[in-house]
């Protein structure tokens, strides 16, 4: 499913909150800290894993839950 994001949108909440369950379940559940918000109209998703593979598990994650929106994955490996 991929939800269209209009900055002013008042799902925002929803919006995020499903950006979070996409990365939960498609990394199950190994991001320690999991944090998505939107800052200037991009989303930024962080948190800690260990491996840069579920870094790359969390870009995809995102990139089908939304489209025509900017994306940062702060994810740290460590």
């Amino acid at each position: 499913m991929s939800i269209a994001f209009v900055p002013s949108s008042p799902g925002l909440p929803h919006l995020l909150e499903l950006v979070e369950q996409a990365v939960h379940i498609k990394t199950g559940g190994r991001i320690r800290g999991l944090s998505v918000r939107v800052n200037d109209g991009r989303l930024i998703v962080s948190g800690k894993t260990s491996s840069y593979y579920n870094k790359q598990l969390v870009t995809c994650a995102v990139q089908r839950a939304v489209e025509d929106m900017s994306v940062t994955n702060d994810v740290e490996v460590c």
